[in-house]
């Protein structure tokens, strides 16, 4: 990544702000940008990231998008399935790789879930990881962020948020502005995919796009929106 800003930057006075520094990611590269995609379950990578993948995609012609989800069962495969050819087109989508974990008991086969990530280690280096975060208070999560760092040890990784009954949402610090359009797409397809799911209280267009607006708040969004991650370790 290297910094950018954009426009022709313009000294600090009375009524006018310095624009915040952004961080690009450096498509000045002869292969394509890979990008991992980790989740739990079949709807996390666009909940938690959706958006930002719709933004590189339309930002970057020369990119790959390698998509693993592990607990993909019955229905929520076939969902899995057509939800990452939703937000990817097939030519730039790598998978989507979809395993059958058991829902809430990966803790406990932790050593086959750790052999899926040996076999990622040698078919993919990814340049950006999305993943869970290792704050979150499902426990199938926890264990996938965990892995993640102790797999990709020389990668930049950012660690998503999924909003839960449990009350677990904290103080990212890389925020991703996105267009309302972006949001809207990302709500739409989560919502017309993932029919399984719309008995579930939470399940809600209102639920996701709340939690964009607060995070395009707090990073003073253009458009008002924004995704938020987690980073522990950045190069600059």
């Amino acid at each position: 990544m290297e910094p950018r800003r954009e426009g022709k930057y313009k000294p600090l006075g009375i009524g006018r702000r310095a624009a915040m520094i952004r961080l690009t990611l450096d498509a000045d590269k002869k292969d394509p940008l890979r990008v991992l995609c980790l989740g739990c379950h079949s709807d996390d990578i666009e909940i938690g990231c959706g958006g930002t993948i719709l933004r590189l995609a339309a930002q970057y012609a020369d990119i790959e998008f390698h998509w693993v989800v592990f607990s993909a069962i019955g229905i929520r495969e076939s969902e899995a399935r057509r939800s990452a050819e939703l937000f990817i087109d097939s030519l730039r989508l790598k998978g989507p790789i979809l395993k059958s974990f058991p829902d809430g008991f990966m803790p406990y086969v932790g050593a086959e879930v750790k052999s899926v990530f040996e076999e990622l280690k040698q078919s993919v280096v990814p340049d950006l990881v999305f993943t869970h975060s290792r704050r979150d208070a499902h426990q199938d999560h926890r264990l996938i962020a965990e892995l993640t760092w102790n797999t990709f040890r020389d990668h930049f990784i950012l660690e998503y948020e999924i909003p839960k009954y449990d009350g677990d949402m904290g103080q990212p610090s890389v925020f991703v502005p996105l267009d309302i359009a972006v949001c809207q797409k990302k709500v739409s397809y989560i919502l017309d995919t993932f029919k399984s799911q719309h008995s579930k209280r939470w399940f809600e267009p209102e639920t996701f796009l709340s939690l964009m607006r607060l995070r395009g708040m707090e990073c003073n969004a253009p458009s008002g929106y924004a995704e938020a991650f987690y980073c522990r370790k950045l190069t600059m």
